[in-house]
């Protein structure tokens, strides 16, 4: 099959075998994926990455034979954890650390005209959710997760810095949960247009080291940071602020899919002006380059 592989930095179409289908395990045609910013780190370095890159994808179940799961239009969620260990006994299979994760590590990613996953990790996309809509899930769930981990409700004054996609997703999951919200993009000049510490909650989503030294400036006194950014190289500030002024800091990564396919079939949010631009994966270097410019949004891949 074809494929999208990345080594030493670069982007390049490459023949690979099938995807093995070991017990349990669906073997999925990729309809569509789509190009996070993740995929962008991977090629800048991020965890030494070489392989297959794409975890965010809608596609078909067509193996093996005798699965429940045949012919059924999916997404996925990306980590494969053992199952077995003391994390997974809890219901935390996402900090498996035995875990592999699609398109990322260990696991051949989505950018291809296959990919195969664990059933477990399967969810079957509502049919009043597009195919174009439903790529969406993957990050939707991330943005979901922020509810799962803090209280937000009305009257909650809130900052998303990031007007990216995962940042306007945010934006849209908090807003349903009733908070006031202010989507913020980068400075322009020197001046920075918001500067008093005034948000109980910022939401760090701008992919950038750079992100979490503003957060942590316009946040007000025991408020919370949730920190979305996932980049190569690390995010230097002065941690100072947030022991004085008591300031919560929440990690936040993977979401469940089941809120985030029920916002989309509710329509509850919107995805369709995410979209940038489309690709054949036969294009998948081009693909790349384009989602690497600044301001871009989603940019899909169809084998």
């Amino acid at each position: 099959m074809q494929a999208l592989h990345f080594e030493n930095k670069r982007a390049k179409l490459k023949r690979v075998p099938l995807p093995a289908v070991a017990e349990g395990y669906a073997l999925v045609r990729v309809i569509a994926s789509g190009i996070c910013s993740t995929d962008l780190q991977l090629l800048r370095g991020y965890y030494d990455f070489k392989g297959i890159p794409g975890h965010e994808f809608v596609g078909r179940v067509e193996g093996p034979t005798g699965s429940a799961w045949l012919g059924k239009r999916v997404v996925g969620e990306i980590n494969l954890a053992c199952r077995n260990c003391e994390w997974c006994r809890k219901g935390w299979g996402r900090h498996c650390p035995n875990r592999k994760v699609l398109g990322i590590v260990n696991h051949p990613g989505a950018h291809a005209e296959w990919l195969s996953l664990p059933e477990v990790n399967l969810h079957e996309v509502p049919p009043e959710v597009s195919d174009e809509e439903a790529l969406f899930t993957e990050p939707l769930a991330a943005a979901c997760e922020i509810l799962d981990q803090i209280p937000v409700g009305a009257g909650t004054r809130a900052a998303v810095l990031g007007p990216g996609k995962l940042g306007r997703l945010a934006a849209q999951v908090l807003r349903t949960a009733g908070a006031d919200v202010q989507l913020i993009g980068r400075p322009k000049g020197k001046k920075d247009p918001v500067k008093s510490a005034s948000f109980d909650l910022v939401v760090e989503a701008t992919g950038s080291p750079e992100g979490m030294p503003r957060a942590v400036r316009i946040v007000r006194p025991r408020g919370t940071i949730v920190w979305k950014s996932t980049h190569h190289g690390p995010a230097k500030f002065d941690a100072a602020p947030l022991v004085v002024n008591e300031i919560t800091v929440v990690g936040s990564r993977c979401g469940r899919f089941a809120p985030a396919l029920e916002l989309l079939r509710r329509r509850r949010v919107e995805v369709a002006s995410l979209m940038a631009e489309e690709f054949p994966l036969s294009k998948g270097p081009k693909a790349m380059a384009e989602a690497a410019k600044a301001g871009m949004l989603k940019v899909v891949l169809r084998p």
